[in-house]
């Protein structure tokens, strides 16, 4: 009687663990192109494309002849990784790496806030 009741709690654990692989399988996993390192900036997606994105941000910039300060806007290109889903009007956050091409150097790290949520705050 023992014995079968030990095949079927073998079978039971067989059944969990492969339960277990399909849900690691199933979820999607972000693997960054490269290390990430330098700093890390917030902003606006205003231009998506299948690999990457464009985000803009305002700085305040200080004059030293006039003593005063005004903003300026900065616009960078990064990395979209596989299996992140980003929209135009998302706010995201981005940190610098090492240059991926011509025009990327920073990949995308978290989304802070979706589209529509940013519009309800306004």
């Amino acid at each position: 009687m023992s014995h079968s009741g030990s095949k079927i709690h073998q079978f039971q654990i067989k059944m969990a663990e492969q339960k277990q692989t399909k849900a690691k399988s199933n979820t999607p996993q972000l693997k960054l192109p490269s290390q990430t390192r330098g700093r890390v900036f917030e902003g606006k997606v205003i231009k998506k494309f299948p690999t990457r994105v464009v985000i803009e941000f305002e700085r305040t910039v200080r004059v030293q002849k006039y003593e005063r300060f005004f903003k300026k806007r900065s616009r960078m290109h990064a990395r979209l990784p596989n299996g992140m889903h980003i929209n135009v009007g998302d706010y995201i956050k981005i940190q610098e790496c090492r240059p991926l091409s011509k025009i990327i150097h920073a990949i995308v790290i978290e989304k802070v806030r979706s589209a529509d949520v940013a519009e309800e705050k306004k």
